[in-house]
């Protein structure tokens, strides 16, 4: 059964509003299926679906959309209006239709805008904010919903796949930089290669990091300026299917060149961390459990996390995070009690300033005995 179904059979006698655009809104992406990027009204009660869309998107809605009933905006906007001549606020043509239904409460989720909240207070609408998921089912992927991830990771992997290729072709030049095309290779061309590749494979990127040396000792660094041979690069790729909305999310590091004892030290404990992880996934596990084995395991071959020189030095993030209509959605892999259906990225990574960054992230599924692989991408240190 898939989630859409599920949704529908599921009996909930709470009447839910959501206010928000589908296009950077998850929950009303996935209640509606409608990609729109500004804010339309979700209303459902007793099991039936209300979208109150613009003019604009009133007729492409009733087509594409996953609803019962379809209102345009203008005819509400006009009944507040009356005779006046000036346009009346979004938030009083919300409270109109609200009050037109007749509704006194509703379920919003806990990001619903605190402007529209007081205007329907002030007309006697109770709002209250979900403790926890909008709509639970999310967290449990469907089969339909784990194809959509597993094509979001083959457009992530066609830009790794132009990435290497770009490396590959690069060669070293005056101070070890990488010289590719005749110029030198910097993150940020590295960077436009891989999302022209993902523009292409029907993707849209979003935020790729390439980054090299120590700048990869911050994770969430994009890098910057001129790459080098011999130095290890982190390749962290995360785009969305423009199609569906699912976001891919995998990271490889890579080396141009040859690779240092320490270097391929750091690359095997960082590969070895991930595969103990793999291991130990299924449901019923608690997450943490995973978190600390990896930790154990990179003290244990001389890799230990601590404060060095004023900052964090070894394992200091997650082990992984949910993956679906966002890119860090829940669970977070440490968090939680793991369950069956859930997909989640394991990316146990270690940074030391003067050696570099290692992080290995690959996208999994949750089974009932252990977890199923949806990425496909090798894993290679020197290329």
């Amino acid at each position: 059964m898939d989630s859409e179904h599920r949704m529908r059979k599921t009996k909930n006698k709470a009447t839910r509003l959501i206010v928000a655009a589908s296009e950077t809104d998850p929950d009303m992406l996935y209640a509606t299926k409608f990609w729109a990027p500004d804010p339309f009204i979700f209303l459902e009660r007793n099991g039936k679906r209300t979208l109150v869309l613009s003019d604009l998107e009133i007729d492409r809605g009733r087509k594409q959309a996953k609803a019962d009933e379809f209102v345009i905006f203008s005819r509400l906007e006009h009944e507040v209006q009356g005779k006046s001549k000036k346009a009346p606020p979004y938030e009083k043509v919300l409270a109109h239709f609200l009050r037109k239904r007749g509704i006194r409460s509703a379920v919003v989720p806990s990001n619903f805008p605190l402007g529209y909240a007081q205007e329907l207070a002030a007309n006697k609408i109770h709002v209250q904010a979900t403790n926890g998921l909008f709509w639970p089912e999310r967290e449990a992927k469907s089969d339909k919903e784990i194809e959509m991830i597993g094509r979001a990771l083959r457009i992530t992997e066609t830009g790794l796949k132009r990435a290497i290729e770009v490396l590959k072709a690069s060669k070293p030049g005056a101070g070890k930089r990488l010289r590719w095309s005749g110029k030198t290779l910097t993150s940020e061309m590295l960077r436009a290669e891989i999302d022209s590749a993902i523009l292409r494979a029907g993707g849209i990127p979003t935020g790729t990091i390439v980054a090299g040396g120590d700048q990869a000792c911050d994770p969430h660094e994009r890098g910057f300026g001129p790459l080098y041979a011999n130095s290890l690069i982190i390749l962290d790729v995360f785009p969305r299917d423009a199609k569906t909305g699912y976001f891919g999310d995998l990271t490889r590091t890579v080396l141009r060149g040859r690779a240092g004892e320490a270097q391929r030290n750091l690359w095997d404990t960082v590969k070895a961390g991930q595969a103990l992880a793999l291991k130990k996934i299924k449901a019923g596990v608690d997450g943490v459990t995973i978190h600390k084995a990896i930790q154990e395991l990179f003290a244990e071959r001389g890799f230990p996390t601590e404060v060095r020189k004023g900052r964090r030095v070894g394992f200091f993030h997650g082990t992984g995070h949910g993956l679906g209509l966002e890119i860090h959605e829940h669970p977070r892999l440490q968090k939680v009690t793991l369950k069956d259906r859930q997909v989640l990225t394991v990316e146990p990574g270690l940074y030391y300033p003067g050696l570099g960054g290692v992080r290995l992230e690959d996208v999994v599924v949750v089974t009932k005995n252990s977890c199923r692989m949806l990425s496909r991408f090798p894993k290679q240190l020197e290329v």
